[in-house]
């Protein structure tokens, strides 16, 4: 009798026990009650000297959307497709999106 492995039950094998990590990561996640307080970010914020929030690493427009210009997605030329997939993901900050003058 020829036992072979069949592909199907190779991928059960390796993505049950990924599932079961992920299952148990968010079971701890939503049980846990260790998230740091105010006081507690602000000391590290300070003790490891960090800026801003880095929401991506891509492009500068991504990284930090407060520090954003109108045309910085637009580098190359205004026709310019986007070339960064997280800039598809980032809206806009608030007042870049509100219309200026006539």
């Amino acid at each position: 009798m020829n036992r072979t492995l069949r592909k199907s039950t190779l991928a059960m094998w390796i993505l049950a026990p990924a599932l079961a990590i992920l299952v148990g990561a968010v079971t701890d996640a939503l049980i846990s009650d260790a998230a740091p307080g105010e006081a507690e970010m602000r000391a590290e914020v300070a003790a490891w000297g960090l800026t801003d929030l880095a929401l991506f690493t891509e492009a500068r427009y991504t990284r930090h959307p407060s520090q954003a210009d109108r045309h910085a997605a637009f580098q190359d030329h205004p026709g310019a497709l986007e070339h960064f997939p997280s800039g598809a993901l980032m809206p806009p900050p608030p007042h870049l999106r509100e219309p200026t003058g006539p």
